[in-house]
């Protein structure tokens, strides 16, 4: 092939080239203009749907509002519907079934607090008032309840029942009448190791059925803030029932002059009733009123303590105030017996006195009974100082001319005689005293 037909050939592929480029530029640019046709009208298009977006997005919203709204009117009727059910218990009253009515009071307490919390609804100060009054209303029928069935059930003890539950040496029968509980001194020890070993029954003052329920009273009045008002009603209803058990009993209060005033036999059987009362009243009735107080008020520590001091105070001080009376009355060797008698019981009960009265509300009655003691023993050896005095003192010259026992040494025998067989005197410290004088 020549030179000249090889250009040609070259021309016409150039030109072929050049055409094909052409028609890709040509292209290029069309698909350029319609790309962008496509974004002008996409653009208009998304102008066009962007209301409908918006709208769309609103109406979601709204689908969402009202599905919370739904399920918060179900929550405000749920407890509008608790609240009149609540309501109905609260009304019929806790007589028919007091275990519907604390639970009616428990939900009451969770409505008040749920509107509390809720206090953006609008209908949440009206129910919340109201769900406020029948709590009040409801606390308050619970303490008439309370007091209701604590009364109800407290009643004074008879002394036969008191009697039943002390060992048998220690029961009436076993003893001379109008001397109840009193041991002779003949067989003391023997009696006084029984004593030591012997079993003491407190009576039932409540049935044990009602205890759980006045407890659970106790408690609901606690947490409605009612707690002086349960304190009261606790105090006043025991207090009196123990004071007219030991009224029963034969307890009563005499003061210094009346003792004073007494002949020596009448105020010998009466210092011997109260070594018995002192006996039932600490190990029976006491110790049975620190049971039952422990059970009603089980959990209530800041009120338990001081309802037992205060049901407890009164008896305890018209007690002792007897004994104190005996200790600082006038001393006559007679009296030096009794005394003896009186502190050996003191000692007896001293145990149970520190468990019952062991607690800070207790401690004055505490501290009255060890004083007591501690009286009684000076007394007693005041009172035998003054009859060893007496006999130094005594001035008689007469001679017994038939040889027989002078009249004051007789006299002083037996009565050292009867001391040494009075078991006080083996176990204190009257005993060393006299001891050493003789």
């Amino acid at each position: 092939m020549g030179v000249p037909q090889a250009m040609e050939v070259l021309r016409e592929r150039a030109a072929l080239v050049r055409d094909s480029l052409q028609k890709s530029q040509t292209i290029t640019e069309s698909m350029v203009s319609i790309l962008g046709s496509f974004d002008h009208r996409l653009s208009a298009l998304e102008t066009a749907m962007r209301p409908t977006q918006i709208r769309t997005h609103s109406i979601r919203r709204a689908h969402e509002n009202i599905d919370k709204t739904l399920k918060a009117a179900e929550i405000i009727l749920e407890q509008f519907d608790l609240t009149r059910k609540a309501e109905a218990k609260i009304l019929r009253g806790p007589h028919e079934d007091l275990e519907s009515y604390l639970e009616a009071i428990d939900q009451l307490r969770s409505i008040v607090q749920f509107f509390s919390n809720n206090k953006s609804y609008k209908s949440s100060d009206g129910i919340l008032n109201h769900a406020n009054n029948l709590l009040a209303k409801a606390i308050s029928k619970l303490e008439d309840e309370f007091r209701t069935l604590l009364t109800n059930y407290s009643k004074p003890v008879e002394p036969d029942r008191l009697f039943d539950g002390l060992p048998n040496s220690l029961r009436p029968s076993a003893t001379s009448p109008g001397k109840q509980g009193e041991l002779g001194s003949k067989n003391h020890s023997e009696n006084q190791k029984n004593l030591e070993n012997a079993v003491y029954t407190p009576p039932t003052l409540i049935p044990p059925r009602v205890l759980p329920l006045l407890h659970d009273l106790a408690q609901q009045m606690v947490q409605a803030g009612h707690q002086q008002q349960l304190f009261r009603i606790y105090r006043d209803t025991r207090a009196s029932v123990l004071e007219q058990s030991l009224r029963k009993l034969g307890v009563e209060r005499l003061s210094k002059d009346d003792i004073q005033k007494m002949q020596w036999e009448v105020l010998e059987a009466k210092i011997g009733n109260w070594i018995h009362y002192m006996r039932i009243a600490v190990k029976l009735l006491f110790a049975g009123e620190k049971k039952i107080c422990e059970q009603i008020l089980d959990g209530i520590d800041s009120l338990r303590d001081q309802c037992f001091a205060e049901v407890t105070a009164n008896s305890v001080a018209v007690l002792l105030s007897f004994g104190e009376a005996i200790a600082k009355s006038k001393r006559s060797p007679e009296k030096l017996f009794v005394l003896l008698d009186m502190y050996e019981i003191m000692r007896e009960l001293q145990s149970e006195i520190e468990y019952l009265f062991g607690s800070k509300s207790c401690i004055e009655m505490r501290e009255s009974a060890q004083s007591l003691t501690k009286r009684l023993a000076q007394t007693a050896q005041e009172t035998f100082g003054d009859f060893e005095e007496a006999v130094e003192k005594d001035a008689t010259k007469t001679a017994v001319l038939d040889g027989t026992v002078h009249p004051l040494t007789s006299y002083v025998i037996n009565y050292v005689k009867f001391l040494f067989e009075d078991p006080s005197v083996s176990h204190h410290s009257g005993g060393c005293y006299i001891r050493w004088w003789w």
